[in-house]
């Protein structure tokens, strides 16, 4: 469901297993906002201020650098220039391949949620990624069941035309899986 980075000590050995995972098959992993926040510093490493506070200096450190805590617009550069010769390129190619959605059945999987009124198949990315308010206070159906993390809930929402399955397992060591039989589903 996303955010495999920044969301903990070590970044580096989650996309690991993760690739490890993908290379078994049947396995779809989506974009998260983080992964999409790494994007965006690649291409403005000034954006490096707003990425540490969601997690960006661990991600670094897990990478084996060693980042001040408030670096200058050179250090963040050298720090960009630095994670690229660092950074496998199975990480990278991994990263680049991260779906922003996945769609089975009458299920719609994505990170975020997807804005209301607006067809799945024409959904922006910025919203896929990074809503909240305007689709988790939407309260009918949509043309598809929507699971979705992104918003941490202190248990799973399994409500009439959405599933919130992020539980904040950084934070909480909760991770929570969703079981789908037919059109039952189970949060565990």
């Amino acid at each position: 469901m996303g955010d495999y980075i920044d969301r903990g000590p070590d970044s580096r050995s989650t996309l690991d297993l993760l690739i490890e995972r993908s290379q078994r098959g049947n396995a779809v992993f989506l974009k998260g906002n983080h992964e999409a926040f790494l994007d965006d510093v690649f291409r403005d490493p000034g954006r490096m201020g707003n990425w540490f506070q969601v997690g960006g200096l661990e991600t670094l450190m897990s990478y084996g650098l060693s980042p001040s805590v408030n670096p200058d617009g050179d250090e963040q550069h050298a720090l960009m220039r630095e994670l690229s010769e660092v950074m496998p390129a199975r990480h990278r190619d991994f990263l680049g391949r991260l779906r922003l959605n996945f769609s089975c059945g009458d299920f719609f999987f994505v990170h975020a949620g997807v804005r209301p009124g607006i067809r799945l198949a024409e959904q922006r990315e910025e919203d896929l990624l990074w809503i909240r308010e305007d689709f988790l206070q939407h309260k009918k159906r949509f043309s598809k069941y929507i699971v979705h993390g992104h918003t941490p809930v202190r248990s799973a929402e399994i409500l009439a035309n959405r599933a919130n399955i992020d539980t904040g397992a950084y934070a909480t060591g909760n991770l929570t899986l969703l079981s789908i039989q037919g059109s039952s589903l189970l949060a565990i």
